[in-house]
């Protein structure tokens, strides 16, 4: 089997590129490399894939094309260049692409977003699906991913809440009552996706883990940790006043969303299951990530949470 990933230099890309590599595919990689290499194993073509001629290297037959972009400027002209030739194409998407994140447990039928601005993420993965869709017709699998966590995460969405309590405490926290997390591991999501493309799965497929209440998410990261200091649970309101932010990125508390939103971490994994998804227990996935931020460095600086200055000043204020 041959495969062509577009990417594979980036954290997901090569956890694919491994796992195929593992199943004796013979995989090559068209991409900058700007964000690293490709595992051993691979061929990279390197090309900026806006150039003229960027796929003539790669032209030619594929049993399977993996495309991790949502840039409408990469996604068209690949498909231009390979879609007739490919057997298979699994176009790597994203659960934001729903337009409304308060239906807990809706599936892949639920209403995406207008691909109105195709500078904004969601409305250009959704170009990327509907482009690929008219391209491709039968021969395409969307993979929406939810939140993807595991070692080596550059984000710092969800290795912040084992590193943060890896250290003393207190530790703040959002309260959460009528929250919860869904993530998948990014080994899990790659071993699918590459399974996905040797049976030639098609279709859209929200690839999540299993729903775990924010209370227990907590509990497990203080076995995982062993922490013995006090989580403070502090109100919404009083997090904005202080200008903590959602989600991620400088100043937040990560995975922490607004009740409005709170079903971006609570969507049906039927259909993966039923397309032979597996995600692990997740106190197996906090074990790895733990393992990971102590090798890291779990004081270093983070693009996603709280400083521990501006945790503490947070803290003495609310207590």
């Amino acid at each position: 089997m041959r495969a062509l990933v577009l990417g594979g230099t980036g954290w997901l890309g090569r956890a694919i590129v491994r796992d195929l590599l593992g199943d004796g595919v013979e995989v090559t990689c068209l991409a900058r490399g700007a964000t690293g290499d490709v595992p051993d194993g691979a061929r990279l073509v390197r090309t900026d894939r806006r150039a003229d001629g960027a796929y003539e290297p790669v032209r030619g037959a594929w049993d399977e094309v993996v495309e991790l972009s949502s840039d409408p400027e990469l996604v068209r002209p690949a498909l231009d260049a390979l879609a007739d030739s490919a057997a298979h194409w699994t176009l790597v998407s994203t659960t934001s692409v729903y337009a409304r994140n308060d239906e807990p447990g809706a599936d892949e039928t639920a209403e995406v977003v207008e691909p109105v601005d195709l500078t904004q993420y969601a409305d250009a993965k959704v170009a990327a699906e509907r482009s690929s869709a008219d391209r491709l017709g039968s021969r395409l699998l969307v993979a929406r991913p939810g939140l993807i966590v595991g070692t080596g995460d550059p984000s710092d969405r969800f290795g912040y809440w084992p590193a943060r309590l890896n250290r003393p405490g207190p530790v703040l926290v959002p309260t959460s009552e009528g929250r919860s997390v869904q993530v998948i591991d990014v080994a899990d999501l790659a071993g699918w996706v590459g399974r996905a493309g040797r049976t030639r799965r098609t279709g859209v497929v929200n690839a999540v883990g299993e729903i775990v209440l924010m209370r227990d998410f907590f509990r497990l990261v203080v076995d995982a940790t062993g922490f013995d200091g006090e989580l403070v649970e502090v109100e919404d309101d009083v997090l904005l006043t202080h200008d903590i932010r959602y989600w991620a990125g400088p100043r937040s508390l990560p995975l922490w969303l607004p009740h409005s939103d709170a079903a971006l971490m609570h969507r049906s994994a039927r259909a993966f299951r039923d397309a032979g998804g597996r995600s692990r227990p997740l106190a197996e996935t906090l074990a790895g990530v733990l393992d990971d931020e102590r090798a890291r460095g779990v004081e270093r600086p983070r693009r996603a949470g709280l400083g521990a200055a501006e945790e503490a000043a947070v803290l003495a204020a609310v207590r």
